[in-house]
């Protein structure tokens, strides 16, 4: 990219609407909008002005506006930035652009304006990711989250340890050249003992792209069990409206329902699967293979369970097969439950409050029967017992160890990437120390370290990399 061009974009998104905004950035960026415009009072820097758009070459009015200049460096990219919002009309916004061309303007590539911002320095590599992924954020936890990045929590994250990786690198190098005017080389201890102080951060902040990446991406959740266990019902519930079918004949779901929920932010994509059991025809033997595919592809399961019934083989080997997984244990149908413990006890007892103290000591029993180390709720589809609950063990079982209540975490592969080498690069040196290589060698591991870290916030990010970042964003940002 030519960075010394001045660039124009529409910057709204496509179609019709109430407001439409054309970006101009560069050192021409006044010189190029000024003649498409009658303005009342000349244009100044970070004051919006009232104008109308014109043509050009017949001095037509066209539309009204509201153009607005922030001269560099205080502007997004840091050079000269004209913003145009007129009205949301395709051909008002095209014709902008078009006379923009005209004088010499260029039309900017996906994400040139963000790429701006970060080659001047305004904004490092993780918050030019984050403008991205609040663009694209379905629900406000993932706006906050990127919000969060886009203000440098990241990068602040990231800085005490490559604070400390340059001092330990300073104290090696001095070792290393004023050997002879009586300055110590640093004893094995206390090497070992700063590489230790490096590591730990960042094996924290490694363990919170569990979290990043749910919260970035999403997860899919299976719902899972025996025919006619309420799995359906329960997958209504968790939507909020009947989007499956449900009838009291078992094996009624033949084929994977989907569907989009947020749940405490996070964006999941929920399945209903066909019951397992021995199929007795083709079409639910192809079902039930999609549900085992749904079940081994799910980053969450939900195993239910008939409350009113005793497990059967099929559901002890799922209990088995789940233990290494994140999965929750879901004994539905608890109003039977509590409504046959109460039929049973009426006829023993004449004495209705024990009956119902009876009843419902039967019905936590039957809901807290051992699953192993699976958390285990007690719902009913029907009457919403327990939805809150399993709504809550979900969100529970998403964030476990993955330090969700921090700030700045990574959310993408790249990021991940970077710091699993900088991780790699201190187990090398701590290696090297140990084995009593020379601290010239030394010193190779703990530069690869802080190289990592600096293609993490893009201090050594090479161009085809930057541009394969920004090209995903869209025109105009």
């Amino acid at each position: 990219m030519h960075t010394e061009d001045t660039i124009v974009a529409i910057s709204t998104a496509p179609g019709r609407g109430g407001i439409g905004i054309v970006r101009l950035s560069g050192a021409q960026a006044v010189a190029i909008a000024q003649p498409m415009l009658r303005l009342r009072h000349p244009l100044a820097a970070a004051q919006a002005r009232f104008a109308e758009i014109v043509d050009p070459e017949t001095s037509e009015r066209l539309d009204e506006a509201v153009v607005t200049w922030f001269a560099a460096p205080h502007s997004y990219t840091s050079e000269d930035v004209v913003e145009i919002a007129a009205h949301g009309s395709p051909v008002v916004l095209d014709h902008l652009v078009r006379q923009s061309l005209l004088r010499g303007a260029r039309l900017a590539e996906p994400g040139e304006f963000t790429q701006r911002a970060f080659l001047s320095g305004r904004m490092d590599l993780t918050q030019a990711e984050a403008v991205r992924d609040l663009i694209e954020a379905q629900t406000l936890h993932q706006a906050r989250v990127a919000a969060q990045q886009l203000d440098g929590a990241l990068a602040r994250r990231i800085r005490p340890a490559k604070q400390a990786l340059v001092e330990l690198i300073a104290l090696l190098e001095a070792g290393i050249d004023f050997a002879e005017d009586d300055v110590d080389v640093a004893a094995d201890a206390l090497i070992l003992a700063r590489i230790a102080a490096v590591r730990g951060p960042l094996q924290a902040l490694a363990s919170s792209f569990a979290y990043g990446r749910i919260v970035h991406d999403g997860l899919t959740l299976a719902i899972v069990g025996r025919p006619n266990a309420g799995k359906s019902s329960l997958f209504n519930r968790l939507v909020e409206r009947e989007r499956a079918i449900v009838t009291a004949v078992p094996g009624t779901t033949r084929d994977l329902v989907t569907e989009r929920v947020s749940l405490g932010g996070i964006p999941i994509e929920l399945v209903d699967t066909a019951g397992l059991r021995e199929a007795t025809e083709e079409a639910e033997s192809i079902g039930i293979q999609k549900s085992r595919e749904a079940l081994a592809e799910a980053d969450v399961v939900l195993l239910v369970m008939d409350a009113t019934e005793a497990r059967n083989a099929e559901e002890e080997h799922l209990l088995a097969a789940l233990e290494q997984r994140k999965a929750i244990v879901v004994r539905n149908k608890m109003d039977l439950v509590t409504g046959l413990a109460t039929g049973v006890v009426a006829g023993l007892s004449t004495n209705p409050a024990s009956a119902t103290d009876t009843a419902r000591h039967m019905a936590e029993v039957a809901a807290t029967q051992p699953a192993g180390p699976l958390a285990v709720v007690a719902t009913s589809a029907v009457t919403g017992e327990g939805i809150a609950e399993l709504r809550c063990q979900i969100l529970a079982l998403v964030q476990q160890g993955s330090g969700a209540g921090e700030s700045g975490m990574l959310t993408n592969l790249r990021q991940q990437q970077s710091v699993q080498a900088a991780l790699e690069g201190l187990a090398n040196a701590m290696r090297a120390v140990e084995s009593r290589t020379p601290h010239e060698m030394l010193l190779l591991d703990i530069y690869s370290t802080l190289r990592a870290l600096d293609s993490l916030t893009g201090e050594t990010t090479a161009d085809d990399i930057l541009n394969l970042i920004f090209s995903t964003f869209c025109i105009g940002k």
